[in-house]
C-alpha cells in the first residue's frame, strides 16, 4: 500500500516483446500492489513474457483497441477494490520509478486525477519528429485547453493516476463504444476537468523506444484523428 491506499498499475499491451518485460521488471512493488497487463490480442508472446516476470495478465483474445484495454484494467481495479489506478505504457516509454510523482498529489494533497507531463519544468522527452513535437506540445494541448477551459501542457500523455471513486460518477461514461481506441484517454482527462474534479499535472519522463524496437503503434493520420475527435464531439455537445 502507498499512504494507506491500494494501488493498481495497468498497462495496455499489443505486441511489445522486448519492451513489456522491462516495464514489469522496473515496477516498484513497494508502491504498486498489483501490476496488470491487459493484452490487446498480441501474437508475439508479450503476455507470456509479462506473466513470466510476475505481472497479472488479462487477455482480450483479439485486438479491440487501447481504450478497451484500459477499460478492462479499470474494471479489474473496481472489482478488486483498489483505491487508485495508474496507467502506464507497455512499450517502456514511461518510467515506473516516477509513479510516486503521480500518486503523491492524490494521497497527500487530495487531488482526484494526476496527469504526467513531459513538457512541464522538470519533465523530459527524447528525440521525436518535429511533426510529433508540434502535435503533442502545441496543437493538441492548445485545442484541449480551449475546449476544457483549463490550461494543460500535455493532453496526450497516457501516464497518469486517478481515484477509482471517479467512476461512481455517471457523467464519466467510459463504457461507450466510440471510446474503444485512442479516444478514451483525452475523453477521461476532459471529463474529470469539466465535471469539477481536482486535477494536477506533474513532470515526468517519456522516452520513446528505438525505431528498431517499434517506436509507436499510433498511425499518423488515423491515430491523430482518434485523439482529436473527442474534443470536437464533446466541445460541440455531440457526445456525453
Amino acid at each position: 500500500m502507498f499512504d494507506g491506499k491500494r494501488i493498481l498499475c495497468v498497462s495496455p499491451c499489443y505486441n511489445e516483446r522486448h519492451k513489456i518485460d522491462r516495464v514489469v521488471l522496473k515496477m516498484d512493488t513497494s508502491v504498486v500492489d498489483e501490476f496488470v497487463v491487459v493484452d490487446d490480442g498480441s501474437d508475439d508472446g508479450s503476455p507470456e513474457i509479462a506473466e513470466a516476470h510476475g505481472a497479472t495478465v488479462i487477455r482480450l483474445g483479439k485486438t479491440l483497441g487501447v481504450g478497451v484495454a484500459i477499460r478492462e484494467g479499470i474494471e479489474y481495479g473496481l472489482a478488486n477494490q483498489f483505491d487508485i489506478i495508474v496507467v502506464i505504457a507497455g512499450n517502456n516509454k514511461d518510467d515506473p520509478q516516477e509513479i510516486v510523482r503521480l500518486l503523491t498529489p492524490i494521497t497527500k494533497e487530495g487531488y482526484d486525477f494526476v496527469q504526467g507531463s513531459r513538457f512541464k519544468k522538470g519533465g523530459r522527452y527524447g528525440e521525436m519528429p518535429i511533426y510529433r513535437i508540434l502535435a503533442t506540445k502545441i496543437i493538441h494541448p492548445l485545442f484541449f485547453s480551449l475546449v476544457s477551459r483549463r490550461w494543460v501542457t500535455d493532453s496526450t500523455n497516457g501516464f497518469r493516476a486517478f481515484k477509482t471513486s471517479l467512476f461512481q460518477d455517471k457523467r464519466i461514461a467510459l463504457w461507450q463504444p466510440w471510446l474503444d481506441h485512442y479516444e478514451l484517454e483525452p475523453y477521461l482527462y476532459y471529463k474529470v476537468i469539466t465535471c469539477g474534479y481536482r486535477t494536477k499535472e506533474v513532470p515526468v519522463t517519456k522516452i520513446y523506444p528505438p525505431k528498431q524496437l517499434g517506436y509507436t503503434k499510433m498511425q499518423p493520420i488515423v491515430g491523430w484523428w482518434s485523439i482529436l475527435r473527442p474534443l470536437i464531439l464533446l466541445g460541440l455537445g455531440l457526445r456525453k
